[in-house]
């Protein structure tokens, strides 16, 4: 671990703290919110939209338009920025608190490994 690295406790308490304070508390609440399907097949292919072009199957519907995801983005990446830059003020957890203890995604986790060897000099495929 690098001498500048925050300790894993503190960065599982920055992880509730920012997503609750900049993820979970803004429009998608919104986007959230409303009546939801109910599924007897629990897979949601019993589920359609109708529409007056047609039927859309659950599983191929946007849930979500270009102008709420647009939207959404800038007021999370504001959230995040302002979150950053007053963190000792905004790291208290509520609800979170009681949230899955944070795990590294395996994904991003190599993605930032493979960038690691490479800023450090290692070859990309030895990783």
């Amino acid at each position: 671990m690098p001498d500048d690295a925050i300790p894993d406790r503190a960065a599982r308490r920055i992880a509730l703290a920012l997503v609750e304070q900049c993820v979970r508390n803004s429009r998608l609440e919104e986007l959230h919110a409303g009546t939801a399907p109910d599924s007897l097949s629990g897979d949601f292919s019993d589920v359609k939209v109708v529409t007056p072009f047609g039927e859309i199957p659950w599983s191929e519907l946007s849930r979500i338009s270009d102008a709420e995801m647009k939207s959404l983005m800038i007021e999370i990446v504001n959230r995040v920025y302002t979150f950053l830059t007053h963190m000792e003020d905004l790291t208290t957890l509520r609800d979170s608190a009681r949230w899955d203890r944070p795990v590294h995604d395996p994904r991003l986790l190599e993605t930032a490994l493979r960038r690691a060897a490479v800023r450090n000099g290692e070859r990309a495929d030895d990783c």
